[in-house]
């Protein structure tokens, strides 16, 4: 039988960084999407990456959620 300890401070904090990394890196992938059509030159490659717009909508609401998750958890914790 293993016993189970309740996760340390240090290691919540760890997660909650992660989460916040995690949820900027998607954010900034979801705008790079969005944005990437009105940089490219070429036109057939604009057109493709500009099909891709519901994957960035996507990312950067996912990287959003990530972020205000991160918010909550670091109101909740005690200080």
């Amino acid at each position: 039988m293993t016993s189970r300890r309740p996760p340390s401070r240090q290691s919540d904090r760890r997660a909650d960084n992660e989460l916040l990394f995690k949820g900027i890196l998607i954010a900034l992938i979801g705008l790079g999407v969005l944005l990437s059509p009105y940089f490219i030159e070429s036109p057939g490659m604009q057109g493709i990456v500009s099909h891709a717009s519901v994957v960035g909508w996507f990312a950067l609401v996912l990287g959003a959620a990530f972020i205000v998750l991160y918010l909550v958890r670091r109101a909740r914790r005690p200080q």
